[in-house]
């Protein structure tokens, strides 16, 4: 098998404003399951489903994510494309260039929250992902597919899969892994931080000293 047979890419995306410890919990989650050889962030340019706007910047926020991530150990690639792009991002596209770059055959996992799952059929051409790439969703012990809209529970069940069959496929398989009780809102992080710079706010240190020194979510 050549080396390139067993690279497996993780994408985690998101807004990121500000990056938080679920964030770097997820990826840390997924990194002990999958052993990525490649673990990308993606920050979002100009999200379609978000009306109100990013508080930071596009370089603020790769700045705190190079912070957040250096400081839990886990080298990651910033995959700079949608904030690099005028139009509204939206994922199909993103992803149908990450897997034109990797070719056919590199398993590819788009790391998400069981919240995102939730609303997985508002995306656009959301069927479709599952053609591009397979899913990584963390959600909290006990969690149940029932959960989720009939049609999305249709879709993951006869996609589950183990993180082994993952590495064995490019691209459809579902990865459900639940054990991560993470429930952290950027909204919520950006009124404490906006209340009183609040030392509590659960993100990383160095990201919190950051916001600080840039006067962020004020």
């Amino acid at each position: 098998m050549t080396a390139r047979a067993t690279a497996l890419v993780a994408l985690l995306g998101g807004s990121f404003d500000p990056v938080h410890n679920g964030h770097v919990a997820l990826a840390a989650l997924f990194d002990s399951l999958l052993h990525p050889t490649e673990l990308r962030v993606l920050p979002a340019g100009n999200p379609w489903q978000k009306t109100n706007g990013l508080k930071a910047s596009a370089e603020q926020r790769v700045d705190m994510i190079r912070i957040a991530f250096a400081e839990a150990g886990l080298p990651v690639t910033i995959d700079r494309q949608e904030i690099e792009r005028t139009s509204a991002t939206y994922t199909i596209e993103t992803l149908g260039k990450v897997r034109a770059e990797l070719g056919p055959e590199v398993p590819l996992v788009f790391l998400m929250g069981a919240d995102q799952l939730q609303h997985l059929d508002t995306w656009r051409d959301w069927r479709e992902l599952f053609a591009l790439t397979h899913f990584g969703v963390a959600a909290r012990p006990g969690y149940s597919l029932t959960a989720l809209p009939d049609a999305v529970q249709a879709e993951i069940t006869p996609r589950l899969a183990t993180a082994d069959q993952l590495r064995d496929s490019a691209a459809g398989r579902v990865l459900l892994a639940p054990e991560l009780a993470v429930d952290i809102s950027a909204t919520q992080i950006r009124a404490a931080l906006a209340r009183d710079g609040d030392a509590k706010a659960p993100v990383p240190g160095g990201v919190l000293d950051y916001i600080q020194q840039h006067n962020l979510y004020k």
